[in-house]
Formats: structure tokens, sequence, C-alpha cells
């Protein structure tokens, strides 16, 4: 890094890079060292979540994966691969979990308004997420592997049409409700010192203005992304 370069960077506005809008109260926003040069080995994501949605699970192969609760709350499940055990890890504010790199995963807020802050050690983490393995892996093979009714993993998997990121997908009609094992929502959890947060939105208000210089609610007129669908390649998690 040339630091007398007229290109360093030394601060940025994550609202300018969304990696994933489902809605104005579920979406994510990323950094890597494509967008602040000078971040060296790490980069995040920025995280917003009301209650009982899910970022789905997924592993990062490249990296391990430290999971900061700023407000609200959430589960943090993990599969430990050595002891073929789901760990469950609840985080309130200032509390974390870590999951280390490779092993898989997933996010479930348990009540709205939850940030967290993902941190990883790698200038751009990669990403496969279950969504993409249950949709391009071939229903026979599935069916034939674990001995399974080939018609109904079709049927089941149908709705699957990409990857999903935030679940369950914007429009989805329940069909299936939360598994009897899904944590219960709780009351918000406040952050234990005064921190005031542009996007803690109460249950049906508009995006704070804060963000509507970045085109809300008809998606981020800076990057030409499209809300509900992953960002376009050559971002955070390039092939997406």
């Amino acid at each position: 890094m040339d630091y007398t370069s007229p290109d360093v960077r030394f601060s940025y506005d994550l609202r300018q890079n969304p990696f994933f809008i489902k809605d104005e109260r579920n979406f994510i926003n990323s950094l890597s060292v494509n967008e602040l040069n000078t971040l060296g080995n790490a980069s995040m994501l920025d995280i917003f979540l009301s209650v009982q949605n899910v970022v789905e699970p997924h592993i990062h192969q490249n990296a391990t994966e430290l999971v900061y609760c700023v407000s609200g709350s959430a589960v943090v499940s993990l599969i430990n691969p050595f002891t073929k055990k789901l760990i469950n890890c609840t985080i309130m504010p200032c509390q974390v979990a870590c999951v280390p790199q490779g092993w898989w995963h997933y996010e479930v807020a348990i009540c709205d308004n939850t940030h967290l802050i993902a941190i990883f050690d790698a200038p751009i983490p990669e990403l496969i997420t279950g969504s993409d393995i249950l949709r391009l892996t071939p229903a026979e093979i599935l069916s034939h592997t674990y001995c399974l009714n080939e018609e109904q993993i079709r049927a089941a998997l149908a709705p699957i049409k990409d990857t999903v990121i935030i679940g369950p997908p914007k429009g989805c009609v329940e069909a299936c409700q939360p598994p009897h094992h899904a944590p219960k929502p709780v009351h918000p959890v406040p952050y234990p010192y005064p921190y005031p947060s542009p996007y803690a939105a109460p249950a049906g208000a508009a995006m704070p203005a804060a963000v509507q210089p970045y085109g809300w609610p008809g998606g981020y007129a800076t990057s030409g992304y499209a809300p509900g669908a992953p960002t376009q390649a050559g971002g955070m998690y390039p092939g997406l």
C-alpha cells in the first residue's frame, strides 16, 4: 500500500455498498478491501434483521467470523464438525459469537431492530449458501444418496429459485411455520449506553431520512442495486 497515493482511502459509508436487501427492516451492507483499500486482512457485514428473520445457513470457506450484537438479540447457531453437535449461542448487546473458518452456521433474530456486525479475518470472505446447495444439487442425487422420494424433494425445493441470503424470502406465504425448536421472540434488548442508530425504526416506519440520500425505498440509486436480489458480480461475494 502506497500511503502517499491520492487513491488511498481511510473511511467509508457502508450504506453505499448494500450486499442484500429483503425490505426496509432486513438488509445487509458490506465492507471489504474493494471499498476501503487500507483495510488489510479484514472485512465486515452490517446486518439488520426483524424478528424471526434468518441469515440463511452458510459457510465462509476462507474466513473465521466474529458476530457482534449492537442492538436487539439473535441466536447464532453453528455445527461443530468435530463433535457433530449443533451449538446455539444467544447474543445480546456487547456480546459476541465466534464461527470458526468453514463451519456451517446461521443467525436468527429473536426481536425486532436487531443489528449485528459480522467481522472476518479475510479481505474478501468467500461464501457458500444452503439455498445454492439445495437448488443446484440434482433431486435425483439427493433421492438416491439419502433414500428419499424424488418427487417430494422436487416439490419441496421448487420454490428455491435463487440465493436466499435472508429468509424467509420476500413475498413468501408461510406454508410452514417456524420449526418448533426455533428461538422464541423476545422483547428488544436496549443498548446499555446511548446509541443513536438511524436504522432503529419502529415497525411500520419508513426508512429514516439519514438513508434517503442513497435512494431508498426504490433501491440504492448510487449502486444500481436491485432490492430483493444479491449484489451484482464484482461485489463482496463475486458470482452471486
